[in-house]
């Protein structure tokens, strides 16, 4: 029977040495009992101790997908490479940066060690690996092909991650402009306005529109500033938790995004890029259809796309074919369904299911590119009529200022 290993912890500590002087580190161990024999042993009296917790800014795991994604590809490479589990696992370990990353890595050494599987070590932490990637491992495990199923776990990690970003792209430029545009706005408002409002005082006439308006907002902006940050504020948090726990908001808002020029489209063709990736990954791993498809249902990335694919998965356990269950859906393109019904009939359906993840991957990019193209003209329409509307409301006092004086 093996030996349950001692799991180890990195504990950050402060004490006084021999001398008296203060000092501090980091130290391995399995307790905070252990650490000050360790530290004693080497004349150090410890003041303070706690383990050492690797999280980002906000209170979240600093692992990212990259990271997950990275961790894949070279546990598959060194096991395809003949290289046992543990040692890779080690090898791994000893090659990463990330403080957490490591610890992570080291404790599914440890659960191997104790004579858990793989599955059910990554199983342990559902914050980085998702019942997808453990049920592949699984079924890996037990086939006895673990790196055929890493290495097909690798690249649909890779390919998944490329989607994501090429999306995050499409979206994070418009609204960091358009964020940066509020904040400069904002910095008009509050500074620059008050200094033309004492001026324009001094002017014994009537005041454009434009200019009394934007002098009046700015004076809101002083005089509740804090209330008004602490509104949006609130307001932000409600969406956010109604979005979080309220089933009818999260599809109502993605039948809503899906519906949007342009960005719509994009939405509609990653979520059918997530829908035949991840079939043709757990087809080809060996996993049953039904459970399949219940795992592509949460890749997806949309709630309408999510309940569709539920309801095809109602239909195939029923008896119907697949490509038939896609069509009564009604979201799904006329070109998806029919390369899955080719796929089906000639019994090559997970390649059929890899060039569609393949062509609408690409046509991802092209969106992408169409969609940055098409957004560059009107936010520099939306920052010309945020921006140059109240300078001109500021100037305008002044083109004037033969008749205002």
């Amino acid at each position: 029977m093996p030996t349950q290993p001692v799991k180890t912890r990195l504990y950050q500590w402060e004490g006084t040495d021999l001398a008296g002087a203060k000092t501090k580190g980091e130290t391995s161990a399995e307790s905070q009992a252990m650490i000050r024999v360790l530290l004693r042993r080497q004349g150090i009296s410890a003041c303070h101790i706690r383990r050492k917790t690797h999280r980002g800014r906000l209170g979240v795991q600093s692992i990212k997908g990259l990271d997950i994604m990275l961790f894949t590809r070279q546990l598959a490479s060194l096991i395809k490479a003949g290289i046992s589990l543990i040692q890779a696992l080690d090898v791994i370990a000893e090659g990463v940066e990330l403080p957490a990353m490591r610890e992570l890595v080291i404790d599914l050494k440890q659960d191997i060690c104790a004579g858990t599987s793989l599955a059910n070590a990554l199983r342990k932490k559902p914050a980085h690996f998702d019942a997808l990637f453990c049920n592949l491992i699984d079924a890996g495990e037990q086939a006895g092909a673990l790196d055929v199923l890493l290495e097909r776990i690798a690249t649909y990690k890779e390919k998944t991650q490329a989607l994501k970003k090429k999306i995050q792209k499409a979206m994070t430029y418009p609204i960091a402009v358009l964020v940066v545009a509020v904040m400069v706005c904002g910095i008009l408002l509050l500074e620059v306005v008050p200094q033309f409002q004492r001026v324009f005082s001094s002017f014994d006439a009537q005041l454009p529109a434009l200019t009394l308006w934007v002098i009046a907002l700015s004076q809101v902006l002083q005089d509740h500033a804090i209330g008004l940050v602490s509104a949006v504020s609130l307001v932000v948090a409600g969406l956010r938790y109604r979005y979080k726990h309220s089933e009818l908001l999260r599809q109502n808002i993605d039948k809503w995004l899906l519906k949007m020029p342009v960005m719509g489209n994009l939405l509609h063709v990653s979520a059918i890029a997530r829908f035949a990736r991840t079939l043709a990954t757990t087809i080809a791993a060996g996993v049953p259809l039904l459970e399949a498809l219940n795992a592509v249902a949460g890749t997806t990335g949309n709630n309408v796309y999510k309940d569709a694919v539920l309801k095809l998965k109602h239909q195939v356990a029923t008896g119907s074919q697949i490509h038939v269950a896609m069509a009564a859906t009604g979201v799904f393109p006329g070109m998806a369904i029919q390369m899955t019904a080719i796929g089906e009939e000639s019994g090559t359906l997970e390649s059929m299911l890899d060039h569609l993840a393949t062509y609408y991957e690409n046509e991802v990019d092209t969106l992408t590119d169409s969609l940055t193209t098409l957004m560059e003209p009107a936010i520099m329409l939306v920052l010309g009529v945020m921006v140059g509307g109240l300078v001109i409301a500021m100037y305008l006092p002044i083109f004037k200022l033969g008749q205002v004086i």
